[in-house]
């Protein structure tokens, strides 16, 4: 059974993007940082759209020659894998 004041999954997922523009509630934001500690899936998750966010303002700063269009395909590719 699942506490009120616990999140589930889903309810995690869904509040990533208000996590990460730093939105949330103090409250909520309390929730979601306390699930994530106690869910390695979901800490998974969170680390991985840091990334990719990371990786997307580094793209939009240089040219998108072959290789670094090569260099991205690999590490979604690897992200998808893990």
């Amino acid at each position: 059974m699942v506490n009120e004041n616990n999140l589930t999954c889903q309810e995690f997922v869904e509040m990533v993007t208000d996590y990460l523009e730093n939105i949330l509630l103090p409250q909520a934001r309390k929730q979601f940082e306390d699930h994530a500690e106690l869910c390695p899936g979901c800490e998974t998750y969170l680390e991985q759209i840091q990334q990719t966010i990371g990786m997307l303002r580094k793209v939009a700063e240089e040219p998108a020659t072959p290789e670094t269009k090569q260099k991205l395909l690999q590490v979604f590719h690897e992200l998808k894998h893990q």
